[in-house]
């Protein structure tokens, strides 16, 4: 009797399927994030099979992934049609499976409506794109809180970021507050710790964004993964420039932690920032933020998933920032280095964080 061709966890294993009645592939693996083992499919009726026992499978609460096939000597990457699952990432859709997962409850919540309009910066570190995003009915020229991100569109696509601040405007968790999402451009130069677009963004962006959208307060700025290494590179040297920093799943590269990323085209300048900070005995000079009538040094937000590579390097990096006395918080969710895990922290962190950084106005 054929086996179904649909992927289930049946019996304290997952099991994985792919049908192939003409036989015409070669092999299958399973590809994750994560180290799963031996993840080659066997051939069974009907097509192929691999069984993952429950225990054997990373502490997470989801499982993104996709089926590596080889077929007439050609191997790509597809996705799982025996699971009608689906999520978004920055390098396509990808199929993934719940293992206990639940949903933030504002995704039931109808967010305030809202408006956009785009910002164009120019900078020695090209143009800057920023779209900016003001809940329905602010006035241009009313004063709101401001808060800025990183791969801000990536983030708003698939992270749902803009939804989320609509969803905590209704709710009155926040008030309303204006979203500054900013497009990443050549992304690996711009936020490997690049004093170039630190600088940029900093001394122009900011401005820019302010004039165009007021406020009363510096921005709380985010970023995840690369994005939010540059967002600390950004406030570490040009302090006082944010009233707060919410760093999801940050690159923080260190040697000892990361070796597997020795390759990447930017180690050198990305470690080298890290080990100034790790190496630190005070923080930079925060004359700016007396001018301010700032009280302190900033809140800062560190949050990761539990189970992703980076969750070593951010818990050193929290410590650190803990010991210069930044105000630091932390916090994770059970899953990997994905659009899914970052949004799932904005809840509670960024509202958090927006809320106290409210304690370090003037």
């Amino acid at each position: 009797m054929p086996t179904p061709q649909v992927t289930t966890v049946e019996d304290g294993e997952v099991v994985w399927r792919l049908a192939s009645a003409d036989h015409q592939i070669e092999k299958v693996r399973l590809w994750s994030d994560f180290d799963l083992g031996d993840t080659a499919f066997e051939p069974v009726d009907g097509g192929w099979e691999l069984r993952l026992r429950s225990e054997n499978l990373p502490p997470v609460d989801r499982l993104e992934y996709l089926f590596e096939v080889t077929e007439g000597g050609e191997t790509d990457w597809r996705l799982d049609f025996g699971n009608p699952l689906r999520v978004g990432g920055a390098f396509g859709d990808h199929s993934w499976l719940p293992l206990g997962y639940q949903p933030p409850s504002w995704l039931e919540v109808e967010p305030v409506a809202g408006d956009r309009r785009s910002l164009v910066v120019t900078t020695p570190a090209d143009d800057v794109h920023v779209q900016i995003w003001s809940p329905a009915g602010a006035r241009a020229r009313d004063r709101l809180p401001l808060l800025l991100c990183h791969d801000g569109p990536e983030m708003d696509t698939l992270g749902e970021l803009t939804r989320f601040i609509g969803t905590m405007i209704t709710s009155e968790r926040l008030p309303p507050i204006r979203v500054g999402l900013l497009a990443p451009g050549a992304r690996d130069e711009r936020y490997a710790a690049n004093p170039v677009y630190a600088e940029a963004l900093c001394r122009q962006v900011v401005p820019a964004v302010l004039e165009a959208a007021p406020s009363d307060k510096p921005p709380v700025l985010m970023g995840q993964s690369l994005g939010a290494l540059a967002a600390l590179h950004a406030e570490w040297t040009h302090p006082g420039t944010f009233a707060g920093l919410l760093l999801q799943s940050g690159s923080f590269f260190t040697p000892e932690l990361d070796a597997q990323e020795s390759g990447y085209s930017q180690w050198g300048a990305v470690t080298a920032f890290v080990a100034e900070v790790i190496g630190a005995r005070c923080a930079r000079p925060f004359d700016k933020l007396r001018e301010q009538g700032l009280r302190g040094r900033i809140p800062v937000t560190v949050c990761f998933g539990s189970a992703e590579e980076n969750a070593g390097n951010n818990l050193l990096m929290a410590a650190k920032l803990s010991e210069l006395g930044y105000d630091v918080s932390t916090g994770s969710v059970r899953d990997g280095h994905n659009f899914t895990c970052w949004r799932d922290l904005l809840d509670p962190h960024l509202v958090d964080l927006l809320t106290l950084r409210q304690a370090h106005g003037a």
